[in-house]
């Protein structure tokens, strides 16, 4: 593929968007009633309740139905879910569960589609998964719906729009579709529209393709909603929407000699706001912000987020712990949040020298890094995302487990929560769910669980959080649990 320079590509431009000074006032004023709401229930948090579960329930599942990617579009009307065979499979909001009191987070499946196959890379004798890595909504235009969605190699732009009428009394065909004989029409007719059982086609617009040589991790649209990014383990790619065979190289960390390779890229994101900035993170837990408006290939950073390591705690995972698997700027732009093993990050874009706030989530599984390294469990990635307030934050653990924090909780507490998708939630509906604990110690108490009893083969690795509401989505191997405030 031609990798042009900046000069020579015309939609590769310089604009900034200011950011609104007042851009946390946008909630409606009901929905910060209800996120601030807390109940004693969890010990000061929001107070959690099953909604529904998607997926079968047995216990025999194969590999291409694992949930892979899982994402809300920007209104929350719809929820889409990408598994390791190809498929995207996309949910929409109940209309009465929005009008019901109290207000129900349900779902309906609104269309599925075989957005990837597998592939064979012949060059290089190397197979290429379906699995679809990720998926971002575009904002709404108009009455169809946009989604991005990547595998390991391929972008495809999908387009996702109802049909509900059929035109009839075609004079040069049947109603079936047949040609009619000419000698046979005798006179004319007007066709007519007549309303039709409703229909929701998804049809690919642009596919990009060719433009990386490893696999593909992030993609990122720009808030000017005329260009996205695609980042792969060494080098991440400007696109326009409308543009499939040329692509701008902005970042490329490979070195002359691959030995000398220190470090990949593990995620990437643009700015909610500013279209001329985009972090990324690498394995060596760092965090880089670029400006665009600097030079045409970001290989120099404009700031440079690390955390000293604590010389005393360094061990042999030490590297391997450290590695960012996921980041996540907030919606106001101000705070970033990055996801390692063992914990979370809120970073403010301000401060590059140590994070304003960090949030352990399995601390107590340090002292069994070593058995995690053996059945590969250390190199797991997991994701993490804000509320819509930015005053939440959401990641996965094991056996089932996922942590909600809450940065704020009066007098200065930040609460945290342990909550489990399970079977067992799903037979309690619109009961509050039961906060798990896990003892790191041989000594219990009865309502907590032994480290050494956690199911490290049901991971939480990917999770939503609804924009506006207290409606969470949570993937749970190839099952997607809803979960909801309890009105």
């Amino acid at each position: 593929m031609k990798m042009l320079k900046k000069k020579e590509v015309p939609w590769y431009s310089n604009r900034r968007i200011r950011i609104q000074d007042n851009i946390a006032n946008w909630r409606h004023s009901s929905c910060r009633q209800h996120w601030n709401t807390l109940c004693d229930c969890n010990g000061g948090e929001t107070t959690w309740c099953f909604s529904q579960v998607k997926g079968t329930l047995e216990d025999d599942v194969t590999e291409a139905d694992l949930i892979s990617c899982v994402e809300f579009n920007h209104d929350g009307e719809l929820l889409a879910t990408g598994d390791k065979g190809g498929r995207v499979v996309i949910f929409q909001r109940d209309p009465a569960s929005k009008q019901c009191v109290p207000k129900k987070g349900e779902y309906n499946v609104y269309s599925t589609f075989q957005s990837h196959e597998p592939e064979f890379d012949y060059l290089k004798s190397l197979e290429i998964e379906e699995k679809i890595n990720k998926i971002r909504w575009l904002k709404r235009k108009n009455q169809a719906h946009f989604l991005l969605s990547t595998n390991d190699k391929t972008i495809k732009l999908w387009k996702v729009s109802e049909r509900d009428k059929r035109v009839t009394g075609y004079n040069t065909r049947e109603e079936g579709g047949r040609p009619r004989d000419p000698t046979r029409i005798t006179s004319l007719r007007v066709p007519t529209v007549r309303p039709a059982e409703l229909m929701v086609e998804a049809s690919p617009r642009r596919i990009f393709a060719n433009a990386h040589t490893y696999h593909i991790n992030s993609i990122s649209l720009n808030s000017d909603q005329e260009t996205y990014l695609s980042a792969d383990d060494l080098r991440i790619n400007l696109w326009h929407l409308e543009i499939t065979d040329q692509s701008f190289n902005i970042v490329d960390i490979k070195p002359a000699n691959m030995e000398e390779l220190t470090e990949v890229i593990t995620a990437a994101e643009f700015h909610p706001t500013e279209c001329n900035l985009f972090v990324y993170s690498s394995s060596k837990g760092t965090i880089r912000l670029c400006d665009m408006r600097a030079a045409a290939l970001c290989d120099r950073h404009a700031k440079l987020f690390e955390e000293p390591e604590d010389p005393h705690a360094r061990s042999f995972f030490s590297e391997i712990i450290s590695s960012i698997s996921d980041v996540k700027l907030s919606n106001s732009g101000r705070y970033m949040m990055s996801r390692d093993y063992l914990g979370l990050k809120v970073w403010d874009l301000r401060m590059e020298t140590k994070p304003v706030e960090t949030y352990p989530v399995h601390e107590y599984l340090r002292s069994k890094l070593c058995s995690l390294y053996e059945n590969d469990c250390i190199f797991d990635k997991f994701e993490c995302c804000w509320s819509g307030d930015d005053q939440r934050l959401m990641t996965g653990s094991y056996n089932g487990f996922f942590r909600i924090f809450e940065r704020g909780c009066g007098a200065g507490r930040r609460g945290e929560l342990t909550l489990e998708a399970c079977r067992d939630a799903a037979q309690r509906p619109r009961q509050p769910l039961r906060a798990r604990r896990v003892a790191a110690s041989a000594k219990r108490k009865k309502d907590e669980i032994s480290v050494d009893c956690l199911d490290f083969t049901k991971k939480i690795l990917h999770t939503a959080w609804h924009p506006h509401e207290s409606i969470i989505a949570v993937a749970a191997t190839n099952n997607l649990f809803i979960f909801q405030d309890k009105f």
